[in-house]
């Protein structure tokens, strides 16, 4: 079947990560399709090594208010005084449950492309480097899931490690990119995948599995935030060269 990759490679590129979302519902059956057209992805040995947890309606509320106060927790030093500290902590409020590396610093290697993002959107979007109130409210839209009505969690199988990841990812990007077709936006989200514990209330998932991260599906707004366009590398700044063996 033939196509044109022109065509291909502008659409590609003209999907952007979507930070702020009209509340129109997302029909069902296009959340299943989208899925659907994820699941088109190569996968090792066809294992599909991931689950997806589909939240909306009162469950996406729920876990929505359940992040938004643990972060309350976190932002303000999980309570007043020493022994709103020792509460927090004995009651594990506000502390990651799972997935410590997304709190982790990026290491040298990469942490200049981190900081550039996040200069760049947060001039984008007005905010002051020393603004903490305002770059902390920036923050919790991500437990708001930027006002999407629609929230993916994409569980991976513990037993295959980096290549249930690698499979994950394929899914992703063909979700995403079918989502994109279709006139939705998304963000993919490790900001979420600290707290798996919370998720798990809301569905049946088995131990086998842990949360590597959730996606924000719905239709775009016309705010400034979605005017935002992030930096893409050159591909020579991935490729390897060669080493000089000698003679």
């Amino acid at each position: 079947m033939g196509f044109d990759a022109g065509d291909f490679n502008t659409f590609a590129a003209s999907r952007r990560s979507t930070r702020d979302f009209l509340p129109t519902p997302v029909p069902d059956e296009i959340i299943e399709e989208i899925i659907a057209t994820g699941l088109t992805s190569p996968s090792w040995s066809n294992t599909r090594p991931f689950m997806v947890a589909v939240a909306k309606g009162d469950i996406r509320d729920r876990l929505s208010a359940e992040f938004l106060s643990r972060f309350e927790l976190v932002k303000t030093g999980q309570g007043q005084g020493i022994f709103g500290k020792i509460k927090a902590l004995i009651r594990r409020r506000g502390l990651p449950t799972s997935n410590w590396l997304v709190l982790k610093r990026y290491h040298k290697d990469l942490l200049p492309r981190s900081q550039r993002i996040g200069k760049e959107l947060y001039n984008h979007l007005g905010i002051d480097k020393d603004d903490k109130e305002a770059r902390d409210r920036f923050w919790a839209r991500n437990y708001e899931f930027f006002g999407a009505p629609v929230e993916l969690f994409l569980f991976t199988h513990k037993s295959l490690g980096k290549f249930a990841a690698s499979d994950a990812g394929f899914f992703m990007q063909n979700l995403m990119l079918s989502a994109h077709s279709r006139g939705l936006g998304t963000c993919a989200q490790g900001s979420v995948a600290i707290w798996e514990d919370a998720v798990r209330k809301e569905f049946d998932i088995s131990k086998n599995y842990s949360l590597l991260c959730g996606i924000c599906i719905g239709y775009p707004s016309q705010g400034k935030a979605n005017k935002f366009e992030a930096n893409r590398i050159s591909p020579s700044e991935v490729m390897l060269s060669k080493k000089n063996l000698g003679e």
